[in-house]
C-alpha cells in the first residue's frame, strides 16, 4: 500500500503567525504618500503558500507509486505506471525518471513478449478448432513506454527504438524458420483456407502502430524511418500510415505508395484484394473495402470524421497511371478454377472489385476497361444473380461516390424484394433497410425492423440499432432523444447508464437540478441492474460521479466511496481504457462499434477531485484493493498538481 503523506498545515500557520506579529511591532508613523508604484507580481510561493506543500506530497505519492510498482503482480502494469511515473517526474528529477523509463523498458519486454505468445496460442487453438481465427493484438507496452521517454529524450528514444527495432529483426527472422502454417489465412463458407486480405502479421502492426503515433507526435523522420521495413506488403495499417504521412509530407507518402504498388504488381500472390486495398490511398484514403469467395464485403473505415482524411486532389498523373496499370495487370490475371481458387476473393469476390473500380478505369484509364469488362463476363457465373443487378449492393459504390441526399437508397434497397424468394433473403432486404433509413433520418426504421421474421434477428438488429441512435443523440445534443432511447428495453444497463450520465452532461450548466435527477436515474440502474461483482458496475458509477462532480461535489464524493467498494469486488475493473461496444452479425455480415467512453476511467475524477482536496483524493485512493485502479487513480491524484496548468486557488487582492 502506498504510504501516507501528510500536509503540513500547521507549519505553515506558524511560519506565517510570526511574520504578521512583526509587522504589527514595526509599523511607521504616518508620512507623507509616495506615488502607487507598479504592483509587484508576487511570486508563486506568496500567491499560494499551499503550492509548494501539493508539490512536494505529489512528488513522494509517485516516489512511493514507482516504488512499489516493482512489487506488482503483473508485468504490464509495473511496465505502465513506472514509465508514467517517470514522465510524471521528469521535471523534478531526471535521474530517477531516467531509472525508472529503463526498468519500465523490461518490463514492456517482458509483458510484450509473453502477450504475443499467448496471441500465438489463442491463434493456433482457433484455427484448428474452426479453421479461422478472429483477434484484438493487445496494445505494444514497449510503445508505449518509447512513447514518453522519446518526448521526454531523444537519446533515451533512440536507445529504445534501437532495442525495439532489434527485437522485431529478431521475431521475424524466427517467424521466417518456423514451420507453423502462414497466420493470414480465413476459412469460407465450403471450408477453403483463403489469406485475409485485412489481416497484418503482428509484428508489423505494432511497427506500423508505433509508426503512427510518432507521426500524431509530429517526429515525422523518425515515424518514416521506423515505418519504412513494415511497408513491404499491402495491408490496412500501411495504408493507414500512407495517408497520414501525405497530411504532412505528400513528397514522401506518395514516393512510398508507389514502391508500395510496384512490388504488389512483382508479386504473384497478389489478387483482386490488393487492388481493391491499394486504390483506397487516391480514392478512399479511410475507407478500405474487400469482397469474400462469397461476394460479401468487409470494410473498414479508421477516421473520425470523413472529411478529417479526404481523397487527395494534387495526386500527380503518373502516380494514378501507375496504379491503373498495376490494377489492372492483377485484376486481368487468370483465375483458377472453382475447385482451384485459394485467392483471398475468390471468383465471386473478383467480380465484384472488379465492379467497384471500372467506374474509377472508365475515367481515368478508360483503354483498360473494355478488357475488364469481360474479365466480369467470365466470371459472372460464379457470383449470385441478385448481386449483380445494379443497386443491389451498396458496397460497391461506398466511399467512391458523393452521397445523392436525393437519392432513395431506402426505396432502392426495398426494390430487391421482388427477387427475395425465401424468409430469409426477405430479411437480409429489410436489415439493409433499417440501415439505409437510420443513415437518411427515415422515420421507417421502426416499420422495417417489425417486418423481419426471424424474432432473435429482429431482436438484437434493434439493439444495434438504438444505440447508434443513442450515439448519434449524444453527438446532436438532443437530450430528449437520449432520454427516450436510455428509457427503453433495448439497451443494456450499462449503455443506458452511460446515455443518462450523458444526457445529465449536456444538461449540468443549463438546468442542474434536473441533471441531478438523471443521474439519480443513472445511480438506480446501476446499482440494481447491473452486477454487483461485473466492471461494467465500477465502470457506470465512475461514470456518474464524473458528472456529479459538476453539479453536486458533496455527493461525488460519497458516489466514489461506492466506486472503490465496488472495485475491490470487481477484479476486472483496470481504472482505465473505458469502451461501450455493440456487434450485429449475420450470415452475410457483420458490423461492430467500439469506442473509448472516458467518463468510465479514473483519471478524470480523481484529477478533479484532487484540485478540491488533495489529501483526501490521496486517501480515497488508497482504498483501492486492486493494484491497476490504485496505481491509475493516485497517478491522476499527483499529475492534477504537477502538470501545468493547476488551478490553484484564488487569493483576494490586497
Amino acid at each position: 500500500m502506498l504510504k501516507r503523506v501528510s500536509l503540513l498545515v500547521l507549519a505553515v500557520c506558524s511560519l506565517v503567525t510570526p511574520l504578521q506579529v512583526l509587522a504589527q511591532q514595526q509599523q511607521p508613523q504616518p508620512a507623507p504618500r509616495p506615488a502607487k508604484p507598479a504592483a509587484k507580481k508576487l511570486a508563486p510561493a506568496e500567491a499560494d503558500p499551499m503550492a509548494e506543500i501539493r508539490r512536494t506530497t505529489a512528488i513522494s505519492l509517485i516516489t512511493t507509486l514507482a516504488d512499489d510498482a516493482r512489487t506488482f503482480r503483473d508485468a504490464g502494469l509495473r511496465a505502465r505506471v513506472q514509465a508514467r511515473a517517470a514522465d510524471a517526474l521528469w521535471e523534478t528529477e531526471r535521474e530517477r525518471a531516467q531509472t525508472l523509463f529503463r526498468r519500465a523498458w523490461d518490463e514492456a519486454e517482458a509483458a510484450d513478449a509473453e502477450a504475443d505468445r499467448q496471441v500465438a496460442e489463442e491463434r493456433s487453438r482457433q484455427r484448428r478448432e474452426r479453421g479461422s481465427f478472429s483477434l484484438q493484438l493487445p496494445p505494444s507496452l514497449r510503445t508505449e513506454v518509447l512513447r514518453l521517454a522519446a518526448r521526454r529524450d531523444r537519446a533515451l528514444g533512440e536507445e529504445f527504438l534501437t532495442r525495439l527495432d532489434e527485437a522485431r529483426r529478431r521475431e521475424a527472422e524466427s517467424s521466417a524458420t518456423s514451420n507453423e502454417r502462414p497466420p493470414d489465412v480465413a476459412q469460407d463458407g465450403g471450408g477453403v483456407q483463403r489469406p485475409d486480405p485485412m489481416d497484418t502479421p503482428p509484428a508489423i502492426a505494432k511497427r506500423l502502430r508505433l509508426a503512427i503515433q510518432l507521426l500524431e507526435d509530429g517526429d515525422i523522420e523518425r515515424a518514416m524511418q521506423f515505418a519504412d521495413p513494415a511497408l513491404g506488403a499491402v495491408t490496412p495499417p500501411a495504408l493507414e500510415f500512407l495517408t497520414r504521412l501525405r497530411a504532412k509530407n505528400a513528397r514522401a507518402a506518395d514516393e512510398r505508395y508507389a514502391a508500395l504498388v510496384g512490388r504488389a504488381a512483382a508479386n504473384p500472390a497478389s489478387d483482386a484484394n490488393t487492388a481493391s486495398l491499394l486504390s483506397s490511398y487516391l480514392f478512399t484514403p479511410t475507407l478500405y473495402m474487400v469482397f469474400s469467395a462469397s461476394a460479401g464485403s468487409n470494410a473498414n473505415s479508421w477516421a473520425r470524421g470523413p472529411g478529417q482524411f479526404p481523397a487527395p486532389s494534387d495526386v500527380s498523373p503518373q502516380l494514378r497511371a501507375n496504379f491503373f496499370r498495376t490494377a489492372a495487370n492483377i485484376l486481368l490475371r487468370p483465375t483458377p478454377t472453382p475447385d482451384q481458387d485459394r485467392t483471398s476473393a475468390g471468383r465471386a469476390g473478383w467480380y465484384m472489385v472488379i465492379a467497384r473500380l471500372l467506374p474509377l478505369f472508365d475515367q481515368y484509364a478508360p483503354e483498360r476497361a473494355a478488357a475488364l469488362r469481360a474479365k466480369m463476363a467470365s466470371l459472372a457465373p460464379d457470383t449470385p444473380d441478385s448481386l449483380r443487378q445494379p443497386g443491389a449492393n451498396n458496397a460497391l459504390a461506398r466511399g467512391l461516390v458523393p452521397e445523392d441526399p436525393n437519392r432513395d437508397r431506402v426505396g432502392e434497397t426495398l426494390g430487391r424484394l421482388d427477387r427475395a424468394k425465401t424468409a430469409e433473403e426477405r430479411d437480409a432486404v429489410y436489415i439493409d433497410a433499417v440501415f439505409d433509413a437510420q443513415r437518411q433520418k427515415d422515420p421507417r426504421v421502426e416499420e422495417f425492423l417489425a417486418k423481419i421474421e426471424d424474432a432473435d434477428t429482429r431482436q438484437r438488429l434493434r439493439a444495434y440499432v438504438d444505440f447508434e441512435a443513442a450515439r448519434q443523440a449524444v453527438n446532436d445534443k438532443d437530450v430528449a432523444e437520449v432520454l427516450r432511447l436510455a428509457r427503453g428495453r433495448t439497451l443494456t444497463s450499462l449503455q443506458r447508464a452511460w446515455a443518462l450520465t450523458e444526457a445529465a452532461r449536456l444538461l449540468s450548466k443549463s438546468e442542474p437540478g434536473r441533471a441531478a435527477e438523471i443521474l439519480d436515474e443513472a445511480l438506480t440502474e446501476a446499482k440494481e441492474r447491473i452486477d454487483a461483482a461485473s466492471k461494467e458496475r465500477v465502470s457506470a458509477l465512475v461514470a456518474i460521479a464524473t458528472q456529479l462532480v459538476e453539479i453536486d461535489r458533496a455527493r461525488a464524493w460519497e458516489v466514489m466511496h461506492e466506486v472503490v467498494k465496488a472495485s475491490n469486488t470487481a477484479k476486472e475493473y483496470t481504472g482505465e481504457d473505458g469502451r461501450l461496444s455493440t456487434r450485429f452479425q449475420t450470415k452475410s455480415m457483420t458490423m461492430m462499434m467500439s469506442s473509448s467512453a472516458q467518463s468510465f476511467d479514473l483519471a478524470d475524477i480523481f484529477s478533479k477531485l484532487a484540485r478540491e482536496d488533495l489529501q483526501r483524493a490521496a486517501d480515497l485512493a488508497r482504498t483501492f484493493e486492486g493494484e491497476s485502479p490504485r496505481s491509475f487513480a493516485t497517478l491522476a491524484v499527483a499529475r492534477a498538481v504537477l502538470e501545468k496548468g493547476e488551478k490553484r486557488p484564488e487569493r483576494a487582492a490586497n
